[in-house]
């Protein structure tokens, strides 16, 4: 393991070992996670006489729709949440996406909030891909996600 001078871990983390938790319940099982996204829009004003610049200023953030990935199981908990929400019962969740270390202990959070459901993918069947896991994808929107301060070790 690599260490700077001051002894803090510079290793990065590996991308594959996290959980996802939705209103207090982890709905493991996924494979992929992606749209962890925020972007600033800007304004931009053009000042009379300043022909060198143009003033950036920031207006509101952006995020991105979070997309789960996961094998298909019995577990119909995603389906019927989506399934809720075509029929216009849209119930908001808050939930983390959770990285974890070598030894499994969780070392970062990304909490999301008031999320529900937009698109749901069913799995691509394929008899030449033999021993390949059928996957569903649901992508949710939300409204916003947050960071935790990071505790001392």
């Amino acid at each position: 393991m690599a260490n700077n001078r001051t002894g803090i871990r510079t290793n990065p983390y590996m991308a594959y070992n996290f959980l996802v938790e939705i209103e207090g319940l982890i709905t493991g099982g996924f494979t992929e996670v992606s749209g962890l996204e925020s972007e600033i829009e800007l304004e931009s004003y053009q000042e009379g006489g300043a022909n060198g610049y143009t003033h950036q200023f920031p207006r509101r953030i952006r995020y991105s729709n979070l997309v789960f990935s996961c094998g298909m199981t019995d577990n119909d908990t995603l389906w019927n949440w989506y399934q809720a929400t075509t029929l216009g019962k849209i119930e908001l969740k808050n939930g983390t996406i959770m990285l974890r270390d070598r030894q499994d202990k969780i070392v970062k959070h990304w909490n999301f909030k008031n999320a529900y459901p937009v698109k749901w993918i069913g799995p691509q069947f394929n008899a030449t891909n033999a021993g390949t896991v059928a996957l569903e994808r649901l992508e949710l929107i939300h409204q916003g996600i947050n960071i935790p301060a990071s505790k001392s070790r």
